[in-house]
This record gives C-alpha cells, sequence and structure tokens, in this order.
C-alpha cells in the first residue's frame, strides 16, 4: 500500500512560510549590499529549517502515520474518526486500511492551519484515492462532537490540538476522543506541543496502556527543536 494516497493535500500552516522567506531575502539583499557572503549562511540554515518542514508536510508525515496505522493490525472493519482531519491526509491513510468499515474526519476547515482547507477538497481526495464510500465529514469542533458514546474504534489525530488555545478547551478534546472511543478502542494523538498535558488526561480518564513519544525527523517541522510527539492508549 502507497504511503501517500492519491490527492492534493496542500501545506501544513501555510502563513508560517511567509516570515523564513522574508529573512532569506533579506540575506540575499544584504549579501548584494556588502558584498560580503556571510549573509547566505544563514540564508542556507533557514532554506535547510523550511526543507525539512516542507518535507514534513508533503511526504514525512504520510510515511510516520502508514506505518503508525500498519503497527495497529486493523482487521478492516473498524470506524476511524480523525479530530482536525483538514485535506484528508491521516483520514484518508485510515480508510485505505478499514474498506469494510467507515473514517470520519471533523474540522473547523481553517485555511491558516492548512492551504486550501475545506470539505469538498478533502472529499475530492477520498474519491482520487478509491474510499469515496468510506469516507464522510463533519463540521464540527473537537471539544463538543456530534457523535454518540461509543461510536469509534480508533481515534486519530495529526497536529490539531494544539490550535486549541485553553488548556481546558483540549482537556474537553481528549475527554471527547475517549467519550466516542468504544471500550478496547485505540487513540493516537500526535502534535508539536501540550502532550504531556493530553497523555495526563488520558490517564485521568482512566485509559491504559498511556504511552508518549516522538516521531522522529521526518516529523521535525523545521529541525529537532520543533519535533512531533505521539501519546498513544487504550480504552478498557
Amino acid at each position: 500500500m502507497s504511503e501517500r494516497p492519491p490527492g492534493s493535500y496542500g501545506f501544513d500552516a501555510p502563513r508560517l512560510l511567509a516570515f523564513p522567506v522574508l529573512l532569506m531575502i533579506a540575506g540575499v539583499v544584504q549579501t548584494v549590499l556588502t558584498g560580503s557572503l556571510w549573509p547566505l549562511l544563514g540564508v542556507a540554515a533557514i532554506g535547510a529549517c523550511c526543507a525539512l518542514g516542507f518535507y514534513a508536510s508533503r511526504q514525512g508525515k504520510f510515511v510516520v502515520w502508514a506505518r503508525l496505522l500498519d503497527g495497529l493490525g486493523l482487521d478492516g472493519d473498524e470506524e476511524v474518526l480523525d479530530l482536525g482531519c483538514g485535506r484528508g491526509a491521516l483520514l484518508i491513510s485510515a480508510a485505505l486500511r478499514v474498506p469494510k468499515g467507515r473514517a470520519v474526519g471533523v474540522d473547523l476547515w481553517r485555511t491558516g492551519d492548512q492551504s486550501g482547507n475545506d470539505p469538498e477538497a478533502t472529499l475530492r481526495n477520498a474519491a482520487a484515492a478509491g474510499v469515496a464510500d468510506v469516507v464522510s465529514v463533519e463540521t464540527a469542533n473537537v471539544t463538543a462532537l456530534p457523535f454518540p458514546d461509543e461510536s469509534f474504534d480508533l481515534v486519530v489525530s495529526n497536529i490539531a490540538l494544539h490550535n486549541l488555545k485553553a488548556a481546558a478547551d483540549r482537556d474537553k478534546a481528549v475527554t471527547e476522543a475517549v467519550r466516542v472511543l468504544r471500550p478496547g478502542g485505540r487513540l493516537l494523538l500526535a502534535d508539536l506541543s501540550h502532550t504531556h498535558q493530553y497523555e495526563q488526561r488520558a490517564r485521568e480518564l482512566g485509559l491504559q496502556d498511556v504511552s508518549r513519544r516522538g516521531l522522529g525527523w521526518r516529523q521535525w517541522w523545521s529541525g529537532p527543536w520543533l519535533p512531533t510527539r505521539l501519546v498513544s492508549a487504550r480504552k478498557p
């Protein structure tokens, strides 16, 4: 199975690209004006950081999640929920592994979080990957999920919950994720920050096999100072 499904998945946090691009332009201008090559070292360093972030967004996250999902030993009939699904990178990767199940994505569709973020874009990607009959999307806040208790076998999220600025809201999101999990269901939350909080909340809610770990260089967003960490757990 391909690690990156067919489709167009945009860029993560596109607005953040403007600042490093401006710095690189300033470095080139300074080199031209001063005749010194030293500013180009800064340009090269910033370029390397941008390249890592670009790789994580366009390829790395697909590789990491393909391996995580394959490692779950899914039967193929599970029901999966993706919190903050965006244009469906993780949602569709999961859908490909549950051809007899269901993969549901929820999002508020903010383009600042992902370029071209729109439910129709997600559904087009699902069709391109051949899983349109498995995938559905909802416009919903992850702090108040529109699903009954114990609706899903697997709840996942990739770099979404940190967009909730209040700690209480992040706790609510984890609580909601656990609420909609079936007994024996698994929770996988990957994020850039607040993962200690997710881990603690999962333990408070009585989940088992709770762990927290880094996902490696493929999901470094500019360098090792901005890694992605995963909190995983199982509902008893």
